[in-house]
């Protein structure tokens, strides 16, 4: 393939084709197999007939028929990815995702198992209100415009709208790069005057599902389209699935309401749950207390309009902490922050941050309309300095405001209290402060009050912060880092395993007493609930989203029981990398109650409270199960035209999605009829439960999670998922996909540029773990060289076919078929791991690899016999196989057109070994591989020795003269090396891995092998290779012949290397004629005592 590469390009230009056409003989041979496979529906996949004996699906279920029995006689597999957000064109991220399922869905094909591979599939009113509708009025300045935080205005209404006037759609996708939906149109080429259409939410259900399908077909990918749907109430099949759902898990107890603090959009009016964000998926409200300060008199920097603007109502400086029980000896503001005193009633004002004035804005904090805060006046951190407050259940009376480098507007409330006994960071804050209080600017007395222990701790005595600062060394408090290992340290300990030892609840754990304490204070008006994100939140419309208090419906996630349930259903379920777990496991530690519902977009209706819509990751968890059985209800994704069985979305009740799906009876006055649902329950019965689920680990803390949650609470262990494989994202060339930056690529695009099977092969390449994988161009572009070539080799194998040797296999025909065996059960097990580069590595590169040693060794100009026909097409035929699972297009071609076959690869087997593999054999073809370079590389020392003091003599070989050689082979090892390895077992420790040093020397000495030159490095070195390998190290002896071997290769080290001859020798027949005769030309005493088993040594010279 010519083409230009280029590292340093943006991406669709790393890589620059000069020449197509291999390529485009890839492209072709692709189009044909996808249209044999769509024209004969070879992906769709049906639930078997009955069994024998059995008439119709409801006596099935009648008499009690075992599915146990149909899996054992027609075994399935059932996989699926979390669809895509339609708002754009899938990308290579995508396809990275999808391709862990598809290659595992032609895997399982090729094991015999009736496969199910299915997949299914607002901003820009907003944005046309900014712009125009044709975006005229857009500048590039506009695009790097930060978020708004509106002018205090009255709120949207908390309580819900009419969802028939929803503006904004539920499909969207992650973030971009880019700031606004109507560019990311534009940059898939969706022309500027058609954008406004995509305003109607239903237009983007319309327009992006088919150009999905259309690129899902275009990779080859193994899916069952009948069974797509929409995941909105535009299907009304999907919306009666998606009320039976919610109101099992209403019925159950599971859905709840209640007042509680969810992250909330002002701008759009509701909740913004995790994909309605532009940024901070899987941030969630930060509870904190809110400890109110009274100011009792100012600090002299505070001027006169701000004391007329208060005009002599109380002004309290609220102080955002975790730690409510441990307020001492000052608080802190940030000197360089601006502070508002904003109204909180008609007597009282709150000096706060304007970030945190507008989070309490919305939780019923201020005594106005939710949404609303009124600015009394603003003044600098800095002015306040001096000011003297009272602390609420202080241990002191009066404490001062002092100044604090760390603190943040984006953080709390911009007040911190200081607990100098147990904070590191308000401890070092406060000695800084007394060492050097002219260059902050205060008065010394204002930091005088010491710290007071508040509460002890085993680890760290009752002064946590003084005792850690010493530990970590910690001089100032710019020493950012050490201060946050050390903040980590004090908490944990302080709430794990603290003890109070003031206030009320003193004697009690720190544990016991927080909640106490903190209720105390709201309940005593000194003290105010308050919460805010975790991180700074962007919705889709741009909004800075705060923490709401709302009443909202809610999935009760977190409650014990359910919890119990949701951890059994993890510990009984693959999920093939450890890290996957512990990212599982520790979301269950966390999750709390989730918002299931919002007040407009697309979705169905809260069947109970039909004001409210089902919020976009509620509905989706258990929508695998709805693909059991979609083609058996409608025709199209959209729902409108029935399937066969006649039955109409009004017809699918609870009670009959009980039946299909759960444990109930099918009522007497079932609008369905029985045996038409006994139909839909044996085709859920037959493909569930799901055994795997492919995702990105970005899915876990929400979608994956719920999606274990409702499996719990929903179906019956036997139906819970059996597995989860979850992949880190994809990155381009190195670098993050961004379509900002130019660094992107659509699947659309980079399966025209390189191929569907080039495009694959690269996606397999790419990694298999939960870190970031890398999708090379030029690893694509390679691809379609190495493709191509083996295309045409296998055509010119096949026209070739009269000429190979026949008859029975010799040496090499049989290391031959052992590799080939390896390499297929390695491939398999790989395979059945879900380990797809391993897979690649052991089916295309080793196996090419093993195909040209093959050649290579077998080719008369090497003094070979020849390769074997038989083997030949096998490899052929083995290493389509193998690559079907990745290229199946390549397969197809090869499987068809060049081996003949009549049916697709598509069902074909996966290759079996032909016998058990010997290991021996595998050792002998790694030796054989290695053996012409280490001559190679030894023949040039010998040619470059120069000679000199205590080197060896200069040597007057010259390899590019006529030349011979001898290779000397020892059978054993010498006897000093013997002796020093038997003295290095004796003082190993196997259970420990350990070598007793002392006794190994001392054996060395009593050996007399301290005085061995030779033998001190080697102990050394063999000492770490038992460390390393075990008892292993210890089988030193070859489990083949080496003197066979090397004669064997003679032919071939003799042509490679240009010897006029070659000869293998024995070190016995070495010595016995050098014994007897002398060294004589050809003949080297050094050479053979040289030699040992595995290194043999080899003599050069010139003729």
């Amino acid at each position: 393939m010519a083409a230009t590469i280029d590292h340093s390009a943006a991406a669709g230009s790393v890589v620059v084709m000069e020449k197509t056409d291999k390529r485009d003989f890839l492209i072709d041979i692709e189009k044909s197999a996808q249209s044999s496979w769509q024209s004969s529906h070879i992906f769709d996949a049906n639930a078997p007939p009955l069994p024998e004996g059995v008439p119709s699906y409801a006596e099935f279920f009648a008499t009690n028929q075992s599915m146990s029995d149909v899996h054992a006689k027609h075994p399935k597999w059932f996989g699926t990815f979390p669809y895509a957000y339609m708002n754009g064109s899938l990308h290579l991220g995508h396809a990275f995702t999808i391709s862990k399922i598809e290659f595992a869905a032609g895997f399982e094909r090729m094991r015999g198992k009736n496969v199910l591979f299915p997949a299914s599939a607002d901003k820009l009113i907003r944005e046309m209100e900014m712009f125009g509708e044709d975006f005229s009025g857009f500048s590039a300045a506009d695009a790097t415009v930060e978020p708004e935080i509106p002018t205090p205005t009255p709120a949207k209404s908390l309580e819900s709208v009419d969802p028939s006037k929803a503006k904004k759609g539920k499909l969207n996708a992650k973030s971009t790069g880019l700031t606004y939906q109507f560019q990311i149109l534009e940059l898939i080429g969706v022309p500027r005057e058609e954008i406004k259409r995509f305003a109607d939410p239903l237009h983007w259900l319309h327009f992006f599902p088919p150009i999905a399908k259309e690129d899902l077909n275009s990779l080859g990918a193994r899916v069952d389209w009948r069974r797509q749907f929409l995941t909105t109430d535009a299907n009304p099949y999907y919306d009666s699935f998606v009320r039976w759902q919610m109101n099992k898990l209403h019925a159950q107890g599971k859905i709840k309401f209640g007042e509680r603090y969810t992250v909330y959009s002002p701008k759009d009016g509701q909740p913004c749950m995790d994909h309605d964000r532009q940024s901070g998926e899987a941030v969630n409200p930060q509870e904190y207390t809110g400890v109110k300060l009274e100011v009792l008199e100012w600090g002299k920097g505070v001027s006169g309009d701000v004391l007329q603007a208060i005009g002599g109502r109380k002004v309290f400086m609220v102080a955002a902490t975790l730690r409510p029980e441990t307020m001492q000896t000052n608080c802190f503001v940030g000197p360089k922050l601006t502070y508002g005193i904003y109204e909180a009633s008609d007597s009282e004002l709150f000096l706060i941050t304007d970030r945190a004035a507008r989070n309490m804005a919305f939780q019923g904090t201020f005594d106005f309309d939710r949404g609303i805060y009124r600015n009394v006046i603003d003044i600098s951190g800095a002015d306040l300095i001096g000011t003297k407050v009272r602390p609420a259940f202080g241990l002191v009376e009066e404490v001062y405001v002092l100044p604090m480098e760390g603190v943040l507007a984006t953080k709390g409330t911009g007040v911190v209290t200081s607990v100098p006994s147990d904070s590191p960071d308000d401890y070092r804050t406060l000695l800084d402060l007394r060492k050097k209080p002219e260059m902050y600017k205060i008065d010394p007395s204002w930091a005088a009050v010491d710290p007071i222990p508040v509460l002890s701790t085993p680890k760290y005595g009752d002064m946590a912060a003084e005792t850690l600062c010493a530990q970590l060394k910690i001089q100032s408090q710019r020493d950012v880092k050490q201060l946050a290992e050390a903040k980590d340290l004090a908490y944990k300990e302080g709430f794990y395993n603290g003890v109070m030892l003031v206030g009320d609840f003193k004697g009690q754990t720190v544990a016991e007493a927080k909640p106490q304490v903190r209720q105390q204070m709201i309940d005593r008006g000194v003290a105010i609930p308050y919460a805010e994100p975790e991180s700074e939140v962007i919705s889709r419309s741009a909004d800075v989203c705060v923490v709401a208090l709302v009443d909202q419906w809610y999935l009760d996630y977190g409650e014990d029981e359910w919890k119990g349930v949701a951890k059994k259903l993890l510990e009984r379920m693959n999920t093939y990398l450890p890290e996957t777990r512990n990212a599982f496991e520790a979301v269950l530690d966390w999750l709390n109650q989730w918002a299931c519902a919002r007040s407009y977009g697309l979705g169905s209706k809260l069947p109970w409270d039909p004001q409210f819509l089902v919020e976009s990751l509620s509905d989706s968890t258990i929508y695998m199960s709805y693909y059991t059985v979609a083609h058996l209800l409608h025709q199209d994704m959209w729902g409108s035209k029935p399937s066969s069985l006649g039955i109409t979305p009004e017809h699918m009740t609870d009670a009959v999605w009980e039946y299909v799906l759960g444990s109930g009876d099918l009522p007497a006055d079932s609008p369905v009829p029985v045996e038409k649902a006994a139909e839909l329950k044996y085709a859920f019965q037959y493909f569930y439960p799901l055994d795997i689920r492919s995702s990105g680990k970005d899915l876990i803390p929400n979608h994956l999670t719920f999606w274990i949650y409702i499996h719990a609470a929903l179906f019956p262990e036997h139906h819970w998922p059996r597995a989860v494989r979850t992949n880190g994202h994809l990155m381009l060339n190195g670098k993050k996909m961004s379509k900002s930056t130019g660094n992107f690529l659509t699947m659309r695009e980079a399966t025209r540029k390189y191929g569907a099977d080039a495009m694959r092969l690269s996606l397999a390449d790419a990694g298999d773990d939960i870190t970031d994988a890398n999708f090379e161009e030029t690893v694509a572009n390679a691809a379609i060289l190495r493709l191509h070539t083996a295309c045409m080799w296998a055509e010119e194998i096949k026209a070739a076919e009269s000429t190979l040797r026949t008859g029975a296999f010799n040496d090499f025909d049989r290391g031959f078929r052992t590799e080939m065996d390896a390499l297929i059960q390695g491939a398999y097990d790989a395979f059945d791991k879900m380990e797809f580069k391993t897979a690649l590595k052991q089916g295309l590169y080793d196996f090419e690899n093993a195909r040209n040693w093959y050649r290579t060794i077998c080719a008369p100009e090497n003094g070979g016999p020849g390769m074997h026909r038989d083997l030949v097409f096998d490899w052929v035929r083995t290493n389509a196989l193998l690559m079907a699972p990745f290229t199946p297009h390549f397969s197809e071609h090869v499987w068809q057109t060049i081996l003949g076959e009549k049916s697709s690869v598509q069902s074909a087997a996966f290759p079996t070994p032909s016998g058990p593999i010997d290991a021996a054999v595998l050792g002998q073809l790694e030796y054989m591989r290695g053996v012409v370079d280490s001559i190679r590389s030894a023949e040039a020392l010998v040619s470059r020795r120069k000679g000199g003091k205590q080197k060896a003599p200069a040597s007057s070989y010259d390899p590019s003269k006529p030349k011979q050689a001898r290779i000397y082979v020892a059978s054993d090892f010498p006897e000093w090396q013997n002796k020093s390895v038997q003295l290095v077992r004796e003082a190993w420790d196997e259970a420990s891995n350990t070598i007793d040093e002392a006794k190994l020397r001392s054996s060395l000495d009593a050996a007399g092998l301290n005085k061995d030159k030779r033998a001190m490095p080697f102990c050394q070195l063999f000492k770490r290779k038992v460390l390393a390998t075990g008892s292993s190290a210890f089988k030193r002896s070859l489990p083949f012949s080496e003197l066979d071997t090397l004669s064997l290769l003679r032919p071939l080290i003799k042509a490679s290397l240009k010897y006029g001859e070659c000869y293998v020798t024995s070190v016995d027949e070495a010595n016995t004629i050098l014994g007897t005769e002398g060294e004589k030309e050809g003949w080297s005493k050094e050479r053979a005592e040289a030699s040992e088993p595995g290194a043999p040594a080899v003599h050069f010279w010139n003729v």
